[in-house]
């Protein structure tokens, strides 16, 4: 596909013939909003609802044929990120102090906290990159627009996609000729060489962007990437809805219970 060159090929596995493949794209994309709403919306410690929505995605992912080293390879940098940011909900305050120094302390409604967001950052970002990996980028772009998402918000996704790996080359292009002239030979140099390649980026990038719009405005571009065909929504789809459905009221009802 055109799209991939010169960029990153997210959907990998978007060729395979699945039960999961034949679901229409904007289903696919319902299904994963759905189970990602329902699963950030449980409150802290469900674990046997949590335990019902892993197991769902256990089965989602051997329907649908997902490479499993990419998928966890993928979770794993993307978790990495979040891990940051999930520190800061282990020390607080509340239930039975097991460690403490000074005024860091953690409890067990600490660790309440943390194994519960941790969990739900997890499943949710399993979902979220199978849907990417079996999901074609033009087909996704789509079914978002016909979920109505913003096209602005849409035209952005497409456009970052597609010219990413661009930038990313123009800013080695810069940092090879910065080492050509020995400007990155101090740390002092290098932070203020990188500060103005970043600058001068972003120029470029401004640049660029408006003549390659007006470019693709030239050749009738309308907001969306182009598709061979657009799948339509058939029995197998709706069925898919109602599973979803089944197995997250399920998980809700186990908590209310």
């Amino acid at each position: 596909m055109l799209l991939h060159i010169g960029a990153f090929k997210l959907d990998v596995d978007s060729k395979r013939f699945t039960l999961w493949h034949q679901l229409a794209p904007r289903t696919r994309v319902f299904c994963a909003f759905l189970f990602v709403f329902a699963n950030a919306l449980t409150p802290n410690g469900q674990w046997l609802t949590w335990a019902i929505y892993g197991f769902g995605l256990v089965i989602l992912i051997l329907l649908s044929q997902v490479t499993l080293l990419v998928l966890l390879r993928r979770v794993a940098v993307e978790f990495t990120f979040i891990g940051t940011v999930l520190l800061g909900t282990l020390f607080r305050e509340g239930g039975t102090v097991l460690w403490s120094w000074g005024w860091l302390q953690i409890t067990t409604a600490g660790l309440n906290v943390l194994g519960s967001v941790a969990l739900k950052s997890f499943l949710s970002l399993l979902m979220l990159n199978i849907l990417i990996l079996t999901t074609s980028i033009p087909s996704l772009l789509h079914a978002l627009a016909a979920l109505r998402v913003p096209p602005l918000l849409v035209a952005i996704l497409s456009s970052m996609y597609r010219y990413i790996a661009v930038l990313i080359d123009e800013f080695d292009s810069m940092r090879r000729a910065a080492l050509s002239r020995n400007l990155m030979a101090s740390k002092q140099w290098q932070r203020l060489v990188v500060g103005n390649m970043i600058g001068s980026l972003f120029i470029r990038t401004y640049e660029r962007g408006d003549r390659i719009h007006q470019a693709m405005l030239a050749r009738g571009y309308t907001g969306l990437l182009p598709v061979t065909q657009v799948e339509q929504v058939g029995k197998i789809d709706y069925l898919s809805i109602v599973l979803t459905f089944i197995i997250i009221l399920l998980g809700q009802f186990i908590y209310l219970r």
